[in-house]
């Protein structure tokens, strides 16, 4: 267990952590993949951080929707927030798993535990009247048109690469399980929590909890999980090194480090897309806000020196 007064971190595992583009998505890669990605975490629970993890779970989620359509007329169709309870127990029995062998080859006596997270949303959001986000497979523009009309799908065009079904991205707001998580955490388990987002749920009239069809953005909810446990930290761990400004272009310049100040500066300026880096550097600001002492985004790869000051990028109070 960890001594009393470590510092507490929050570790967003990126997407690439578990399915990697030019590695075939089995299950036995997915694996493979999640156990390579342990480094960093090992490293800080070696060190006594307390801490729990959150997950992308893009892919996977897709690959379940994709099965359910498989399947439809044969089994009972699942709605969206099943399928990322699905995921954030599928995905987080991989990463539980693979860090408790690691753990104990390691001689590191840390628990792990999984929890599956539901994230109270807004029923009136903006994005439940104007979904954009894409999930699923692609398909053309007559399918498109049938499954508008018959399964009442909102359709978009992506990319010039086909039609794909587009559901709400509302803003989190809390983790219901957040004092159980936080309880677990100060007692020196390591948690998985949060993982794709959370399942979103809203307050209906009688103050119950009711699902409804949404992703939520990982990095955000991360952010809020972060807040609503009094982490001190949040490393979001990604593709890339570190934050840059001109990204792809001859006159990208990595950053180091930045102020609250700084940060808000450049995201008001376009410096980060909302496909790419914006969700981050706004989960970033927001966990600033809220009271967070630091944020740290860096490569998977360089996750075990994220708290040195010699990789990735910091953003801190001004």
């Amino acid at each position: 267990m960890t001594p009393t007064g470590c510092k507490s971190a929050v570790i967003a595992l990126g997407g690439n952590a578990i399915t990697q583009p030019e590695i075939e998505d089995t299950i036995a890669n997915q694996f493979s993949n999640t156990r390579q990605s342990l480094d960093g975490i090992v490293d800080l629970a070696r060190a006594g951080y307390k801490l729990a993890i959150s997950h992308g779970n893009g892919p996977q989620v897709g690959n379940a929707i994709l099965r359910v359509e498989l399947a439809r007329g044969k089994a009972p169709i699942l709605p969206l927030g099943i399928c990322v309870a699905d995921t954030g127990g599928g995905m987080g029995y991989m990463i539980q798993q693979s860090l408790q062998n690691r753990l104990k080859r390691e001689g590191i006596n840390r628990s792990v535990v999984t929890i599956i997270s539901q994230v109270i949303v807004d029923k009136d959001d903006p994005q439940i009247a104007s979904p954009s986000k894409f999930i699923g497979q692609f398909y053309t523009g007559e399918e498109a048109k049938r499954f508008s009309r018959e399964r009442k799908w909102v359709m978009k065009p992506d990319a010039n690469r086909g039609w794909r079904r587009v559901v709400p991205s509302p803003q989190p707001l809390s983790v219901v399980e957040s004092e159980t998580i936080r309880l677990l955490v100060e007692s020196g388990a390591i948690v998985i929590a949060v993982g794709g987002g959370g399942i979103p749920v809203y307050l209906d009239e009688r103050g119950n909890y009711e699902g409804l069809d949404a992703v939520i953005d990982k990095d955000l909810a991360s952010a809020v999980l972060a807040r609503d446990i009094a982490s001190e930290i949040l490393i979001m761990l990604t593709s890339i090194d570190k934050v840059a400004v001109n990204f792809g272009k001859e006159t990208e310049r990595p950053l180091d480090r930045l102020t609250l100040a700084e940060a808000k500066k450049l995201y008001a300026e376009g410096h980060f897309p909302p496909g790419s880096m914006g969700p981050k550097i706004t989960a970033a600001i927001q966990f600033i806000e809220n009271g967070g002492k630091e944020v740290v985004v860096t490569s998977i790869q360089n996750a075990g020196r994220a708290l040195d000051g010699n990789v990735g990028t910091r953003i801190i109070p001004d």
